[in-house]
């Protein structure tokens, strides 16, 4: 009798073990998820200063400009899957934008065009470090539901994977550069 009070005790124990680890790795994808968002929103906040900075400078570019704002008001909106979708877009018009400016000597010289490309690369620095982290931390998740005997835990608490956030087949061309 004792023996099976044991046995099911550590049954249990281990049971609660596994529920409380995906538990844990479950609220750090949240977590990771909620740094990404924070950047995002930091960059949302700069783009349409930088939009209004290239307009001064640029008239004649109003189709990479409204590519941009739109970008960013699509990604804004998004939530889950489309969100990485939509921030693969908005990433692809600032490329577009930065290239246009390229062409405008006096907007290169713009201090506040200089520093708001500034912050803007320091911003997608940090979402691309975020988005790693964002990974790393869903792969963990991801390998403990598929993992035996986690898995049966998992789902029997309903405990699903995460999706990873991955760069759009667009982004995965080089550029091409020409002299």
């Amino acid at each position: 009798m004792w023996t099976a009070i044991a046995i099911t005790a550590i049954v249990l124990l281990y049971i609660i073990a596994v529920y409380n680890g995906l538990v844990a790795r479950r609220n750090q994808v949240r977590e990771a998820w909620a740094t990404i968002d924070t950047q995002l929103k930091r960059r949302y906040d700069l783009i349409p200063n930088l939009v209004e900075t290239v307009r001064g400078s640029a008239q004649h570019e109003r189709e990479t400009l409204d590519a941009v704002i739109t970008a960013r008001n699509s990604a804004m909106t998004m939530s889950g899957p489309s969100k990485a979708d939509a921030e693969n877009r908005l990433t692809q018009t600032l490329k577009s934008l930065f290239a246009v400016a390229e062409s405008y000597p006096d907007l290169k010289a713009n201090q506040n065009f200089v520093e708001l490309q500034r912050e803007i690369t320091d911003t997608e620095d940090k979402i691309q470090a975020t988005r790693q982290f964002y990974n790393t931390v869903v792969m963990g998740l991801n390998t403990q539901i598929e993992q035996f005997p986690s898995n049966l835990i998992a789902r029997m608490f309903g405990v699903l994977p995460e999706k990873m956030f991955e760069i759009a087949d667009s982004e995965r061309t080089a550029p091409q550069v020409k002299f």
